[in-house]
């Protein structure tokens, strides 16, 4: 039977006075990159509420019932759950609204917007405990990372690494993942940008609306930060960049976070981890469009390797990667500011 039907049948159980009355108003809401579906439901006094479709052969709700409560206890802003059924995968959820972050966000509305990202990215690493979510191990790091020979290297340029060019990008995950693995460790919701945050205006809890968590595990302390600053949808000029991590930095350290004392050796931690994002994010969109046909994703892509470039060029130890990258693309090798 559809999906579309099962989720009918199943909102038609929940709300059985409108069954009979009128039928009830489910337009499509959002769809991610995932097999997940949302939609909108309109009940019959004008309220909205988002049914979450998650084909129990391909998606588990209860990791996202799991951080939901996680980060609700740390006090910020995710949707309520009203009701469940995990056998045929739906979830019923308070509405957070259509618009996103990336709706909004400019010069004059970024400060305020990412000072309450920061606020609620602080509030969620404050609860951070061992053991709760899935660890951001190196098993995990590492099968990121081999998304980008696999879909970005081999499917989406063509191309076959030789044997000099495979032992220079292991040579550099190795790199990384050294940097990485010894970073403190916290909550990570792993998705946390501008197209997850959800601007909220007089409600409770506050601004941002934070959603598409459902893969949270616990790691790297610069992980999440990295998402929302070096975001595959909105760049801004470093300066800018700079100016919003440090805010954070300041906001982390007098909250008591693990963050090095040290803002340049925080930033050097934030660009290393935001390269293994970057070569991981590479490989999802290629893999998205390849294997998945959604071509949306194709015209972030340079943005996603602009960032990558900047660290390379940036650092000595990354140079390799750097030059290899060069040779990928067919470009003149480029020099930059290294450290």
């Amino acid at each position: 039977m559809p999906r579309t039907i099962l989720l009918r049948e199943w909102l038609n159980r929940l709300f059985p006075r409108q069954h009979h009355e009128q039928e009830l108003r489910i337009e499509p809401a959002s769809a991610d990159a995932s097999f997940r579906r949302y939609f909108r439901v309109t009940l019959e006094n004008g309220d909205t509420r988002i049914v979450m479709d998650a084909p129990p052969e391909h998606e588990d709700c209860r990791p996202f019932l799991h951080v939901a409560t996680l980060f609700r206890d740390a006090g910020v802003h995710v949707p309520e759950v009203f009701a469940q059924d995990l056998e045929q995968g739906f979830l019923l959820l308070s509405d957070l609204g259509n618009t996103t972050y990336l709706n909004v966000l400019d010069a004059t509305t970024a400060p305020a917007l990412y000072r309450d990202a920061n606020a609620a990215l602080v509030d969620i690493q404050r609860a951070s405990r061992a053991g709760v979510l899935p660890a951001y191990d190196r098993a995990l790091l590492e099968r990121e990372l081999n998304l980008f020979p696999d879909w970005y290297v081999a499917r989406h340029l063509g191309l076959t690494l030789d044997t000099v060019q495979t032992a220079q990008l292991r040579n550099a995950f190795e790199t990384l993942l050294a940097n990485n693995l010894a970073q403190p460790q916290v909550f990570v919701h792993r998705d946390y940008h501008s197209r997850n945050l959800m601007v909220i205006d007089g409600a409770y809890p506050a601004n941002p609306g934070i959603i598409d968590f459902q893969d949270a595990v616990y790691g790297p302390i610069t992980y999440d930060l990295v998402s929302l600053y070096r975001d595959a949808y909105i760049t801004w000029e470093e300066e800018r960049e700079l100016d919003f991590v440090i805010r954070y930095w300041e906001m982390a350290k007098k909250a008591g976070l693990p963050v090095s004392p040290d803002f340049d050796a925080f930033y050097r931690d934030y660009e290393w981890m935001g390269a293994q994002r970057q070569i991981k994010v590479l490989g999802i969109f290629a893999r998205l469009y390849h294997r998945d046909g959604k071509d949306g994703y194709l015209k972030d892509m340079p943005r996603v390797m602009a960032y990558l470039r900047r660290t390379c060029t940036r650092y000595n130890a990354l140079a390799p990667l750097a030059r290899l990258l060069d040779q990928l693309e067919n470009r003149a090798v480029e020099t930059g500011l290294t450290f």
